[in-house]
């Protein structure tokens, strides 16, 4: 009997020990947080997409707090109102950044580029595009799997029957840039929102040239410059074998779609243009 009481009591002993010890080593090494990290992030979203390019909003917040100041950090959910909410933590100003929403960049739809491939192995985009070019032969353009769809927490995005291609819904899209990191091809970008939701786009990234390109799909970029020519504001380039609207430079005025003898630079939201 002495023998098990004295076990219990080298035991307990043991064990007091190794509580002091931890509460020692805690002490000793215990970090104090900033209080207004916590403050930070019961202003944020709590929807933890990544979309500010942070793992989740508890690092963003730490970030926020980590610099100081808000200068390059931006919540797409929360959008301007949440930064604006969390400025006076920092006690500084928000610089509000225009929205932005997710844009395809491919018009490569069951129309305009006919399939030549039946693909029946595993549906996913990253899979099949390691795998071989894609249904329609064009090296650039959507595969069409829906991983974007997939990605998006917001849903935002859906796959249309008719086309094959990916479609985002304004009012859902917040930007978050998980259905960009999704697409192998990077045929998703994102872009300003703009004025009135007008966006003007060249939806296409088939870097083909002219010829090629069209054997593949009939609504490609050939790279023929003349939206280039037309634009006064210096918004439009023309590398690799294809056009490139910077959003940033772009004043929406029109000039440049009508010129596409192709029709790949697409005008979302405009009013119909007047038959003169």
């Amino acid at each position: 009997m002495n023998i098990i009481i004295l076990s219990f009591v080298i035991l307990a002993a043991l064990a007091a020990l190794a509580a002091i010890a931890v509460y020692i080593v805690a002490k000793k090494f215990y970090v104090e947080e900033d209080p207004r990290i916590d403050r930070v992030n019961e202003l944020l979203p709590g929807v933890n997409c990544g979309g500010c390019g942070f793992p989740g909003c508890r690092a963003f917040a730490e970030a926020i707090i980590k610099q100081g100041r808000l200068d390059g950090l931006n919540c797409p959910v929360g959008g301007a109102d949440c930064m604006k909410s969390i400025a006076p933590v920092l006690g500084v100003e928000v610089v509000v950044e225009d929205p932005k929403i997710a844009v395809v960049r491919c018009s490569g739809s069951k129309e305009n580029s006919p399939r030549t491939v039946d693909f029946e192995g595993f549906q996913n985009c990253r899979f099949s595009f390691n795998l071989y070019t894609g249904v329609t032969g064009c090296p650039h353009g959507c595969v069409g799997l829906g991983n974007c769809v997939q990605s998006c927490q917001f849903d935002a995005m859906y796959i249309d029957d008719e086309t094959g291609l990916p479609v985002v819904i304004d009012d859902k899209c917040v930007a978050c840039g998980a259905c960009v990191t999704a697409c192998p091809r990077g045929v998703i970008q994102l872009r300003l929102k703009g004025k009135k939701d007008r966006r003007i786009f060249v939806s296409c990234i088939n870097k083909e040239k002219g010829a090629l390109g069209k054997k593949h799909c009939s609504v490609v970029c050939i790279a023929c410059a003349k939206c280039q020519k037309v634009c006064a504001f210096g918004a439009i380039t023309v590398t690799n074998n294809l056009a490139y609207i910077d959003h940033t430079k772009c004043k929406l005025c029109r000039k440049c779609a009508p010129e596409c003898p192709t029709g790949a630079i697409h005008e979302l939201n405009f009013p119909e243009r007047k038959i003169v």
